[in-house]
């Protein structure tokens, strides 16, 4: 039977242009063992006796340098199955908010980053969850809706 673990987080993080949403893509780095050149949203796992909270906060800072202005956890679950490990894995989700106009010190992870608009960020992510999120982030949290207020988090 697969076992069912919860440690890993992912962070959505968005900056407006003016008033245009614009997401922060990261390319993996090619050497990297697990998906090594993809697109993707900041993600990692969460240190033993960490909370996904600070965990997605200290990921953030470490694969981009950035303290977030703002800060959300998203109504949204990514769940995965891994036949190496046959574990059913659930992600965490949180959206940053960060400064508009400024570039991202990328770790040893990533090699390339890009802002993009809603469409062009998610035909970049590989992961169905990922772009989900993209979706949620853009409706509920940017859009303004009750779920923004409600899923604050103040730092």
């Amino acid at each position: 039977m697969p076992n069912i673990v919860c440690n890993i987080v992912e962070v959505c993080i968005f900056s407006f242009d003016n008033k245009e949403p614009l997401y922060l893509m990261l390319r993996r780095s090619k050497t990297e063992k697990m998906y090594p050149d993809t697109w993707q949203i900041v993600t990692g796992s969460i240190e033993k006796g960490e909370t996904a909270l600070h965990g997605a906060l200290r990921e953030l800072k470490e694969e981009t340098g950035y303290v977030p202005q703002k800060f959300w956890t998203v109504p949204h679950i990514n769940s995965f199955y891994s036949v190496k490990t046959d574990t059913l894995n659930h992600t965490i989700m949180f959206a940053a908010q960060v400064l508009p106009k400024t570039n991202p010190i990328l770790s040893d992870e990533h090699y390339q980053f890009g802002w993009y608009p809603l469409t062009a960020a998610k035909s970049m992510c590989v992961w169905t969850g990922q772009i989900q999120a993209l979706d949620i982030v853009n409706e509920f949290i940017i859009g303004g809706k009750s779920a923004a207020k409600l899923s604050e988090i103040i730092l």
